[in-house]
């Protein structure tokens, strides 16, 4: 059984496919056996992303905020010490994110988004759950901070989500330790240098996600995204891997108990 390392079960524009209840269904009956609800803003969407998660069989969450709300006063005022409250207080909360840099838009201010991503970081070490990581335009500082806050040395364990950035910056996570998924825009035919760097990763250091409502893969990229298909997205890394389907399922499954280590499966 498949596992959506990120997804978004409560995102306006996934409840066009239907309830949660019935997202998670229809994944379950598509192989996908379990899934994380990721957390982007703590003061608005946390108890709703965490109620999904505990009223559901095989569903996950995370708390954190995104860099794109990062500069919002009531995300600001969610300080390190409540954000490790909060990880610790449901068994369902297995990681910290997803937070980061993000130049590209700059919804937020870049040192807005770089202090709330020291805190997330912080929490990590504190908590020992592993930090999810948005990176879009930001590779050197993305790097930069993780190593001036100790980094692997410090205790810091993540994954950079969604990957689409550079080989440097895929290389220098996995120096730190840090976990590389991938989503459905690696099956889109032009990009080529992305399905490089995936065939580049060890297979100890992969996992698969949807990031749900977004980026669905071939052949349905431009619908909504839902966590049952994610396995599409594992087929055709497989497929570059040169791998059978059974083979990577293993090793994604392995991979995603071994960083995320508070999962426990039912």
């Amino acid at each position: 059984m498949w596992i959506d390392s990120h997804c978004h079960l409560n995102h306006d524009r996934i409840s066009s496919l239907g309830t949660p209840g019935e997202i998670v269904a229809r994944a379950h009956a598509a192989g996908v056996a379990h899934m994380v609800n990721i957390c982007c803003r703590v003061a608005t969407e946390f108890p709703l992303i965490l109620s999904t998660a505990q009223a559901h069989d095989g569903v996950w969450c995370t708390v954190g905020t995104h860099p794109h709300d990062s500069g919002k006063p009531e995300e600001k005022a969610i300080t390190e010490d409540e954000l490790v409250r909060l990880a610790q207080s449901d068994p369902k909360i297995i990681g910290i994110g997803e937070s980061g840099l993000d130049y590209y838009y700059n919804y937020s201010p870049a040192d807005e988004q770089q202090t709330s991503f020291r805190k997330h970081i912080n929490a990590c070490i504190r908590t020992g759950l592993p930090l999810i990581v948005h990176a879009r335009d930001a590779d050197n500082d993305i790097i930069r901070i993780i190593r001036e806050q100790g980094g692997a040395q410090a205790g810091l364990r993540g994954i950079l989500h969604c990957f689409s950035s550079s080989r440097a910056l895929a290389e220098a996570a996995l120096e730190q330790g840090f976990y590389i998924s991938f989503s459905g825009m690696i099956t889109f035919n032009k990009n080529k240098e992305l399905h490089d760097i995936a065939k580049a990763i060890p297979l100890d250091r992969i996992l698969i996600e949807t990031d749900a409502p977004f980026l669905a893969p071939e052949p349905f990229r431009g619908r909504v995204n839902e966590p049952a298909l994610v396995t599409h997205t594992a087929g055709f890394i497989a497929k570059l891997k040169n791998l059978d389907e059974e083979s990577f399922l293993n090793h994604c499954n392995k991979n995603f108990f071994n960083i995320f280590t508070k999962a426990k499966p039912a």
